[in-house]
C-alpha cells in the first residue's frame, strides 16, 4: 500500500506499530494508514463488539477545543443545536452547516467549562472544519486544534465492565456524559458515547500515552481490536450516518432525517429560532415536510443480495427515485441492509422499492432505524452520575 507519485505520503496515528504487531490489514482511509480488520476478520470483530468490548482506533478524528467567554454562542451561530444551554459535562451531537443548510459536516461537543468546548470531527473534514470555524468565529473565540492526542474507542455492552476495572466509577457515567481520568497513569477525559449503537466509551488523551493505555485495554479479559469494516457494519446496523455517504453538503438535516438533533428552542416559533446558517430553508423543511426533495430511509433487501452505496433505487414501476448510499450485509440481523434516499411519497416503512444490482432488480422494503435496537446506557432512576 503506497501513496501514488502526485498524492501526499499517508498519515498514521499513534498506534499504527501496535496494528501491525496485531497483525491488522492496513488500508487508506482520511488521509490515514487505518487498520481494516485484524486476523479474527470482520464477522468476528463485529459480533465479538456486539456481545462483549471493542476496542478501535479513531485517532484519524479532529480534536479541538473552543475557548473564551464567548465561545458557546460562537460555536451555536454556526449550528442548530443548543450550545448555550449546554451543562458542564453534557455532550451532544452537533451539525455543521453551510449558508444553503447543508452538512458540511456531523461531530460532537462537550462543555469541559473554563476549559471551553471539546469537539471531536470526521477525520476527512477536519482541516475545511478549522478553516470555517476560524473564519465565521476566530474573531469571537480561540480555536485550538489538538493534534497532539489520539482517541480510542471502547466500545460494546462489556466496555464498562473492563474500563471500570481500570478506572473504578467510570460504570456510573451517564450516557453523552464526559469526565476526566486517570487510567494506568494516562491522563484521560472520556465521554460515554461512540459509533456502534452499543454502550461505550470514547477516550481523548495525549498521543504519548495512546500505546500504553491500548495495550492495557486489550490486555482485559472482554477486549479485542476491531477494525474500520467492522466499525463500518456496527453503524450501519445502528442507522448512523458516515460523512461523504449518507450526508453532505448538499444534504439538509431534515433530508437527512437528523431533524430530531434541532431542538424546539432552534426551531420556528422557539427562543432562539434559526441564527444559523441555511435556517431558512432548514426551519421552512422542519415546518413542511411534504416540501422535502427526498428522506434518508433504512432498507432491508427481500433477497439475499448485498446492495452496496451507489445502487440505483427504483419505484416497483420502474421509475429512478434514489439512491443507496451505505450497504451490506448486516452480520447482526444476517440480512442486506442499506440507507439511503427516496421521495418522502415512498419513505413509509414497509413501501417496496427495488435496487439495481448487476443489471437485476433486487426487492426491498423501507425499513425502520436501527436495524439492531440502541444498547446505550442509561443511569437508573434516582442514581447521579458523574461530570466533567
Amino acid at each position: 500500500m503506497t501513496a501514488t507519485p502526485d498524492a501526499p505520503p499517508l498519515l498514521t496515528t499513534p498506534l499504527d506499530a501496535l496494528h501491525v504487531e496485531l497483525g491488522a490489514r492496513m488500508l487508506p482511509f482520511a488521509g490515514y494508514r487505518l487498520p481494516v480488520q485484524y486476523p479474527a476478520g470482520l464477522l468476528a470483530e463485529h459480533r465479538h463488539t456486539r456481545q462483549a468490548a471493542g476496542l478501535f482506533d479513531v485517532s484519524h478524528m479532529g480534536q479541538l477545543r473552543l475557548v473564551g467567554a464567548d465561545a458557546a454562542a460562537a460555536l451555536e451561530s454556526l449550528m442548530p443545536m443548543d450550545v448555550i444551554g449546554l451543562p458542564v459535562g453534557q455532550q451532544r451531537y452537533g451539525l455543521l452547516l453551510n449558508d444553503a443548510g447543508g452538512i458540511i459536516d456531523d461531530l460532537m461537543f462537550c462543555n469541559q467549562g473554563p476549559e471551553g468546548i471539546f469537539v471531536i470531527v470526521n477525520g476527512a473534514c477536519k482541516a475545511g472544519d478549522v478553516a470555517h470555524i476560524q473564519a465565521r468565529i476566530g474573531a469571537r473565540c480561540a480555536l485550538i486544534p489538538l493534534p497532539g492526542h489520539a482517541l480510542l474507542a471502547l466500545q460494546g455492552p462489556q466496555a464498562a465492565t473492563a474500563l471500570a476495572r481500570l478506572a473504578p466509577g467510570v460504570e456510573g457515567l451517564p450516557f453523552m456524559r464526559g469526565a476526566k481520568h486517570s487510567i494506568a497513569g494516562c491522563d484521560c477525559f472520556l465521554t460515554r458515547s461512540g459509533y456502534t449503537g452499543e454502550d461505550g466509551f470514547e477516550i481523548s488523551l495525549p498521543a504519548a500515552q495512546a500505546e500504553t493505555l491500548a495495550r492495557v485495554l486489550l490486555a482485559q479479559p472482554e477486549v479485542l481490536p476491531i477494525g474500520l469494516g467492522a466499525r463500518n457494519s456496527l453503524r450501519l446496523e445502528a442507522g448512523l450516518c458516515l460523512y461523504g455517504n449518507d450526508i453532505d453538503a448538499d444534504t439538509t438535516p431534515p433530508e437527512a432525517a437528523l431533524g430530531w438533533a434541532i431542538p424546539k428552542l432552534r426551531r420556528t416559533g422557539g427562543a432562539r429560532a434559526g441564527g444559523f446558517p441555511g435556517a431558512d430553508r432548514v426551519l421552512a423543511q422542519i415546518d413542511d415536510p411534504a416540501s422535502l426533495p427526498r428522506r434518508r430511509v433504512g432498507l432491508r433487501a427481500l433477497e439475499r443480495v448485498p446492495v452496496r452505496e451507489h445502487s440505483e433505487l427504483q419505484s416497483t414501476d420502474g421509475q429512478k427515485i434514489g439512491a443507496v448510499t451505505s450497504g451490506l450485509l448486516g452480520p447482526t440481523v444476517d440480512a442486506p441492509v442499506a440507507m439511503g434516499y427516496v421521495p418522502p411519497a415512498l419513505a413509509t416503512v414497509g413501501t417496496r422499492v427495488n435496487a439495481i444490482v448487476r443489471g437485476k432488480a433486487v426487492p426491498m422494503q423501507v425499513h425502520a432505524l436501527p436495524f439492531v435496537p440502541a444498547n446505550y446506557f442509561r443511569v437508573p432512576t434516582g442514581h447521579r452520575g458523574q461530570g466533567a
